[in-house]
């Protein structure tokens, strides 16, 4: 595909930018040729894409500071990016921005095992957080399916969780203190190295902001000690629903299991070609995981086993060694990667509550006929963030359209239910336009007010997060007012 040609006006005005840009930042950092840009053109949700005007790649918060500056003194939107794996395109450029991406900040900056905390630049990878502490027998708890690539920026904007967020929680839990630049380069601390700040909660304003407020440049995070043991346990079952009561059966009964994953037969099938993992091949399978000593784990695993029993599973295998855990894990682990090889999909997120998902699964069931889209589930069952991958052929005239319509269905759905949008994907472009099927008209208002005071020009990640024609009317009066 050939490259459109830009007008005079803004050639110039990206040539312009792209000189004062080169000036702060070290060579190699700022890519402008329209064929490097490519590379940023998405995200993870790889459905849009639109090459930025350029991307820089700064390796310090004054770096970040002056970029920011720059933009907001010639008017330029700016994408901050991560690893560039969000699946609601919380990435996503525009054809008039620059992307700042921190995949070179990824600095070890201070590390406190006494106080239980490790100081990092944000775009080091989640994975790696845990592998600069576990030699001390310390880990950091959030662990999303893309812990290997994410980065801790990723994981702030969006909250993201994964498999043990049932018990450690997600990221705004693991979040102690930030440093932040906001959009007209100004450098801010919030929070620290402590439980609580002073004054109105703004860290947790932050976390989850999607990049709509500030860039985050380093993070001060909650590192845990490592527990003396873990052990999961295999259900298998022979009905969605069955497994779904039994999800929530485990959770009213007090146990607090360090996480519950959940998968059925579509992805049991493909992990299984994918993987082969030992999976039995049945309609639901449950992966049900405990910490602590031996004696607490028997104790645990005994009232969880007990419970499943009463739901008639087909299978019910409990981890005997350290590699019957490997294996029990590997498939869900793999679960994404392997609905990939068979077909393209879109990954939804949503959250219910964990009593609503026998509901909330057969009428997912029921709208998959009614599109005519096969729908896999896997999802982190313990706390209701469900994770619908529905199945479409991405070069097929109309399948996109279609599976767009039917996950939007699936996400009011889990609204109704009692749920939300989004449990760590973020809203993006995704979700933009739901928004206000969620929340009220002054809800919204009141959300971007707040924008308002951090970003008032709305240049920081524009076009997410809020309804199209209310972010693009809120930039048009910001702009006319300067």
């Amino acid at each position: 595909m050939e490259m459109p040609i830009p007008d005079a006006d803004v050639l110039a005005r990206k040539g312009r930018v792209v000189s004062r840009l080169q000036a702060v930042l070290p060579d190699g950092a700022v890519i402008h040729d329209q064929s490097e840009t490519r590379a940023y053109e998405c995200d993870a949700l790889t459905a849009y894409k639109c090459p930025p005007m350029v991307a820089v790649l700064p390796s310090s918060t004054q770096e970040v500071s002056d970029v920011l500056r720059i933009c907001h003194e010639e008017g330029v939107p700016v994408v901050p990016r991560g690893s560039g794996t969000s699946l609601a395109g919380g990435a996503l450029p525009t054809a008039d921005c620059v992307i700042l991406g921190v995949a070179r900040m990824n600095e070890v900056l201070d590390t406190d095992y006494e106080n239980r905390t490790i100081r990092v630049q944000t775009g080091r990878t989640n994975l790696s957080v845990t592998g600069a502490v576990e030699e001390n027998g310390f880990f950091y708890a959030p662990d999303p399916s893309s812990q290997l690539a994410c980065a801790i920026a990723g994981n702030i904007a969006m909250n993201s969780g994964g498999a043990h967020c049932l018990k450690y929680g997600v990221t705004t839990n693991n979040l102690m203190g930030v440093t932040m630049v906001m959009m007209d380069g100004e450098i801010v601390e919030i929070g620290g190295a402590y439980m609580d700040s002073a004054g109105l909660d703004l860290l947790g304003l932050i976390c989850g902001s999607e990049g709509q407020l500030g860039v985050v440049t380093e993070a001060t995070l909650r590192i845990l000690p490592k527990p003396e043991g873990a052990r999961p346990v295999l259900m298998g079952f022979d009905d969605n629903e069955v497994a779904g009561a039994c999800v929530s059966d485990i959770i009213k009964a007090g146990v607090l299991p360090v996480a519950i994953e959940f998968m059925d037969r579509p992805c049991i099938e493909a992990t299984e070609a994918f993987a082969k993992a030992g999976y039995p091949m049945c309609e639901a399978l449950l992966i049900v995981e405990v910490e602590g000593s031996d004696a607490e784990i028997d104790h645990q695993l005994s009232l969880i086993m007990e419970i499943a029993r009463r739901h008639n599973p087909v299978e019910l295998r409990e981890s005997k060694s350290a590699e019957e855990s490997a294996a029990i894990w590997l498939g869900r682990k793999s679960a994404f990667g392997a609905m990939g090889q068979i077909n393209d999909y879109m990954c939804l997120d949503g959250t219910i509550p964990v009593s609503s998902l026998p509901f909330v699964l057969r009428r997912i069931g029921e709208m998959s006929e009614e599109f005519g889209l096969k729908v896999g589930n896997v999802f982190h069952a313990g706390d209701g963030n469900m994770h619908p991958l529905i199945l479409f052929d991405a070069n097929k005239p109309g399948d996109l359209e279609l599976c767009e319509a039917f996950g939007a269905e699936i996400l009011k759905l889990c609204v109704e239910a009692g749920g939300c949008l989004t449990g760590e994907h973020g809203v993006g472009i995704e979700k933009r336009d739901l928004m206000s099927y969620q929340y009220a008209p002054d809800d919204l208002e009141a959300q971007m007010a707040v924008k308002d005071v951090f970003d008032p020009q709305w240049l920081l990640n524009p076009a997410k997060v809020f309804p199209l024609s209310a972010s693009e009317t809120r930039r048009a009066v910001a702009m006319a007012a300067e």
